[in-house]
């Protein structure tokens, strides 16, 4: 039974015993349970560090869908917990805290939504990974930022698209592919704050600094970078790149991975337009904690649950994002 304090709170707030090793006895915890613990680069250095696979969110869909583990630990948000319990139903699906959700996810509301699909009848609905099962359920095929330009350009030039929720990847998108997709009005808080002005002078201070902005970026900062691409393609691209100066455009959480794979470049996290000296960092992302991770496993909940009936639908275009995916070598 699940302590009512616990559900209040959305995670287990229990203390762990002196003098434990937290790290080791995660270890323990999931060898003895056969789980595994998935990280989003977003997520806290340490987290990120203990985690059996660390990825973006395709490469985290594409592993969820492959494990053989019985339980699943998304350190990531909310919609990623749902995207692993629809590819995987009969396994055990862990997010450390039920308030991590996702900004994207919450500016695209499933009734809302619904009714600017139907008032759309002869468009294809693309929808980005960062919305709820529900959102997915009505849609046609899922994208992540990893391969939503392919997907897109698999379908006829002519069809109809409606592109929701991040407006700006779905500006992206339409300036690379010449499409004319409808574009959801929805969009990232952390990606919506960077400063153009303040990338600007970063680059009159470091002229040999490549710029890698994500494509959650507004128009005008995109139009800065060197590099415009999902974390894991910046993260290829500062390992592979000859420079050895980067400014990083993307929740920097990231540049723990950058400086790992190449511990002789720099990484200057790009500034935000709201505190032109301090970092953009996803609020949800920062609630997974240690502590939280470790009684998540302890106590195996939170766990994720998708009506069936809404994951009957949202595995659909999942799992045609993950076909497209696998055909073109994402």
């Amino acid at each position: 039974m699940i302590d009512k304090k616990w559900s209040e709170l959305g995670f287990i707030d229990e203390p762990i015993p002196a003098n434990t090793d937290i790290k080791a006895e995660i270890k323990r915890m999931c060898k003895e349970k056969n789980a595994v613990i998935m990280a989003h680069y977003y997520t806290d250095a340490e987290v990120q560090d203990l985690a059996d696979f660390v990825g973006d969110s395709l490469a985290l869909a594409q592993k969820a869908a492959t494990t053989d583990a019985d339980i699943i630990v998304m350190c990531g948000v909310h919609f990623m917990g749902e995207t692993n319990k629809i590819l995987c139903p009969d396994k055990t699906i862990l997010v450390p805290d039920l308030n991590a959700s996702c900004s994207l996810a919450e500016s695209c509301p499933t009734d809302t939504f619904e009714k600017f699909v139907k008032a759309h009848p002869d468009h294809t609905v693309i929808s980005y990974v960062n919305t709820t099962a529900a959102t997915k359920s009505l849609t046609d095929v899922v994208v992540t930022s990893s391969n939503a330009c392919q997907v897109v350009e698999s379908f006829p030039k002519d069809t109809k698209i409606i592109f929701g929720p991040d407006k700006n990847l779905g500006g992206y998108i339409n300036r690379i592919t010449g499409r004319n997709m409808l574009l959801w009005d929805g969009g990232c808080h952390v990606h919506e704050r960077f400063s153009a002005e303040g990338i600007k002078l970063l680059k009159q201070q470091h002229p040999d600094a490549k710029v890698l902005a994500h494509p959650e970026c507004t128009g005008e900062v995109a139009a800065l970078a060197d590099k415009v691409g999902s974390t894991a393609a910046l993260l290829k691209f500062s390992i592979n790149d000859d420079a050895q100066k980067f400014i990083v455009v993307t929740e920097v959480g990231i540049l723990h991975e950058m400086q790992k794979s190449a511990p002789q470049k720099t990484f200057i996290p790009a500034p935000s337009n709201e505190e032109p000296h301090a970092c953009n960092e996803c609020n949800y992302m920062k609630l997974i904690t240690m502590r939280k991770l470790y009684n998540c496993i302890k106590y195996e909940w939170p766990a994720i649950e998708v009506d069936p009936k809404i994951a009957e639908k949202a595995v659909r275009p999942i799992n045609k994002m993950l076909e497209i995916s696998k055909k073109l070598g994402l």
